[in-house]
């Protein structure tokens, strides 16, 4: 650590309780009172440096006839602390400067107008000049920092906070390795570090490699409104968006606990426990943090802006905090894990167990960014980048499985509505889903645990599913489904049986090929006896026509069998449906009767002649 010594006296005051007294052996003509501290000192040295003391002392000895003056400097810079060394200054007694104590000090000679028109080398030129010196190194200059909160509003004036930031600024953003700022501590750091000796000779080893990280935790003890006015200092010059967000979640997870979930949490230097914030004061450093980061997509890992999103939930922070969280995750749902956006419900009324129009929020975003970029460079793409798949479309295809993982995992809800579960599923084009088994799990999860939807919402949510793009093991699970449709269930069958006559197509081609290849008529003569000599191949090509015609035979059977089990299921269905019809046209045929004889009832007469009437007819 800098430090600088001035004077050359030797100690000449001593404390008794609060006050100070000179060792002079003079009688002392004036007492300086600052805060609970009194210093009895002599007039001469003080008015001698300071033109703020002559000022005073002249205006208090005119008034009080030479006598000891009485002086209150309340407002000083730095308060007793710093006036100590002020005083000690002014009888020539030794002191020393520091990165601890040079701010202040630089604050007291300005209030107290210790310029060179005092005396050649005051306090200001000489505080000054350290200062600059501090400038020049890593740890003094956050040493110097940290000190300015103490007389903040005098270190602005001066241009001292200002000139600490950028001189941060400037090294955090040079080339560690050209300037060795991490290692700019003293001579002794640099021979710990990295020192060889030879016949007593010091050289200095290759430089070891320093990361990019190396400023994290240096100034990550600065106070919110300084490190603010750091990490934007470190924007301006030039630094990478990575290395800022870099330093903007080290700070976060070290100043908001409610992020770790965890009750305390340690000064990694010191091992001394930090005081926790409370809520409203995580909630405001964690806006401050969201306004920070940097607008580039990717500079933070999507799996921590969700947890900084849920922490704003918890920590209640604004809606445009939340917002804000929203749209970045947005920007970057492709990179999202399914653990990671299930988000907790933590409303009022909370409906479903976790919050499903936040993530509803969070795929529009995704989706409208999509449809722009699509929408700006409309460019016709070649079938070689078809067949590899462009970023847009590949993305595009992750959240689609991500959509439809979600989708199974909050299925159960029985709270989830339908619309709801209509909506997310419907955000994502058909386009994007190279397979439609996530979907079509999804809808049979919600089928399943919701039982009283209608038939009418039945068809709507099968019509999310694309019946053509089902695999093998979901075509077969979803003919045997009875939760879907019939006409659902006829659509995966007719795709099913159309897969399966192309692929018996493809399979009689084969074999056609391979008969036509193997015809001894269409064999050329002068080729025969080549023929004759590869008998053992041509046996072995026999062998694989056997094969493709016995593959065929099982296909057509298993064709076979599913029309007989799609008849039967028909069938089923059909006699299920005159049941019913017979069933109600005899319940309404008798209500009806019922209702003529209770109208027939009230005259003797007039039942009488129906009576005849009605044997009249029959005849």
């Amino acid at each position: 650590m800098a430090s600088m010594k001035l004077g050359s006296k030797s100690e000449a005051f001593h404390r008794q309780g609060q006050s100070w007294h000179c060792t002079s052996g003079l009688q002392s003509d004036v007492t300086i009172e600052i805060g609970e501290m009194a210093f009895h000192l002599h007039k001469f040295p003080l008015l001698s440096r300071s033109g703020l003391l002559e000022k005073l002392i002249g205006e208090s000895t005119t008034s009080a006839d030479g006598s000891a003056c009485f002086l209150q400097l309340s407002q000083l810079p730095g308060g007793a602390k710093a006036f100590e060394l002020v005083a000690k200054f002014c009888y020539g007694v030794k002191i020393e400067l520091t990165s601890m104590n040079v701010v202040s000090l630089r604050c007291a000679a300005e209030y107290l107008q210790m310029n060179e028109e005092y005396g050649e080398g005051n306090l200001i030129a000489q505080s000054e000049a350290f200062l600059n010196e501090v400038f020049g190194n890593w740890t003094d200059t956050i040493k110097a920092l940290e000190t300015c909160e103490e007389v903040l509003p005098h270190a602005e004036e001066l241009h001292i906070v200002s000139r600490c930031i950028n001189s941060l600024a400037m090294k955090a953003c040079a080339d560690p390795m050209l300037f060795s700022w991490p290692v700019a501590t003293g001579n002794e750091t640099a021979r710990t570090s990295g020192a060889a000796f030879w016949n007593g000779i010091y050289t200095a080893t290759k430089p070891q490699q320093v990361s990019d990280d190396w400023w994290y935790e240096d100034v990550s003890f600065l106070s919110l409104p300084l490190y603010k006015r750091l990490i934007q200092a470190v924007e301006a010059g030039g630094m990478k968006a990575e290395n800022i967000a870099g330093a903007l979640v080290f700070y976060a997870k070290k100043y908001i606990p409610q992020m770790n979930r965890q009750s305390s949490f340690k000064n990694l230097n010191s091992g001394t426990t930090i005081s926790i914030p409370s809520e409203a004061d995580q909630g405001a450093l964690l806006e401050e943090i969201v306004e920070l980061i940097p607008n580039q997509k990717g500079v933070i890992h999507t799996r921590f802006l969700l947890r900084l999103l849920r922490t704003a939930m918890v920590l209640q922070a604004s809606q445009a905090c939340r917002d804000n969280l929203e749209r970045r995750v947005g920007l970057q749902l492709d990179q999202a894990a399914l653990e990671d956006i299930l988000v907790p419900n933590l409303g009022y009324s909370v409906e479903t167990l976790y919050d499903i129009d936040c993530f509803q929020r969070i795929l529009d975003h995704f989706m409208s960014i999509e449809q722009a970029s699509a929408a700006a460079s409309p460019c016709i793409v070649e079938e070689s980048q078809l067949m590899e798949g462009t970023h847009s479309l590949t993305s595009l295809t992750m959240v689609a499985n991500l959509v439809d993982a979600y989708l199974a995992e909050v299925a159960p809800d029985i709270n989830l509505k339908f619309p709801k579960f209509q909506a997310l599923a419907a955000a994502v084009p058909d386009y994007a889903r190279p397979l439609s088994d996530g979907i079509y799990r999804a809808i049979d999860i919600y089928l399943k645990a919701h039982p009283w939807l209608t038939d009418s919402e039945r068809e709507q949510i099968c019509r999310l599913m694309n019946c053509q793009k089902l695999s093998l093991e979901a075509s077969t699970h979803a003919a045997q489904n009875e939760r879907l449709p019939l006409r659902v269930i006829v659509q995966v069958l007719f795709f099913e049986q159309l897969r399966l006559r192309t692929s018996i197509s493809s399979w009689f081609f084969v074999s056609d090929n391979l008969d036509s290849s193997q015809n001894p008529n269409q064999v050329h003569p002068a080729s025969k006896n080549a023929s004759c000599s590869q008998g053992e191949p041509s046996h072995e090509r026999a062998s694989g026509v056997d094969d493709v015609r016995e593959r065929v035979c099982e296909l057509e059977k298993e064709c076979q069998s599913m029309r007989e089990e799609f008849q039967k299921l028909v069938k089923t269905r059909r006699i299920w449906n005159i049941f019913w019809r017979r069933k109600s046209h005899q319940s309404n045929s008798k209500s009806q009767k019922q209702c003529n004889v209770k109208a027939k009832q009230p005259c003797a007469d007039g039942h009488q002649h129906s009576g005849n009437a009605e044997l009249g007819s029959k005849a």
